[in-house]
Formats: structure tokens, C-alpha cells, sequence
């Protein structure tokens, strides 16, 4: 008895296009949102809303940075 470990050549693995990795800048726009609210919150006073505001905006700037350089490794 003798298995083949080589993938086939043809069927749908073929016939599938490429899509490149797209990346938008959706966590960016939102970082700036929760840094306005931030900013806002805390000239209002409330210090808590712009603590976790500005924790969130912090969050989801970093998770950009990651995401853009792996758009450009990749």
C-alpha cells in the first residue's frame, strides 16, 4: 500500500483567487472617538469615563500599530 502525501493540483484549491490582506483604518477611527470622549469626560469631571476612555483609546491604538505592520510584512 502507498500514500501520496502531494496535494492535488486541480479542484477548487486551484480555482480559488487570491485576495491580498486588506487593512482599514477602523481601529484608528475609533481610537479617536474614545479619545475625544476622553477628553471630554474629563473636562466634565468624570474621571472614571475618562480613565476607561482613554484605556480603550490606548487598546485600540496599539492593536493598529500591530495590524499595520503586519500589512506591510505581509
Amino acid at each position: 500500500m502507498s500514500f501520496s502525501t502531494a496535494a492535488p493540483t486541480s479542484g477548487l484549491v486551484s480555482t480559488l483567487p487570491q485576495v491580498p490582506l486588506v487593512f482599514s483604518g477602523d481601529f484608528l477611527q475609533y481610537a479617536v472617538v474614545f479619545l475625544v470622549l476622553a477628553v471630554v469626560a474629563a473636562l466634565l469631571g468624570a474621571r472614571g469615563i475618562a480613565g476607561v476612555s482613554m484605556e480603550i483609546a490606548r487598546i485600540l491604538v496599539v492593536i493598529f500599530i500591530i495590524l499595520f505592520v503586519v500589512s506591510l510584512i505581509l
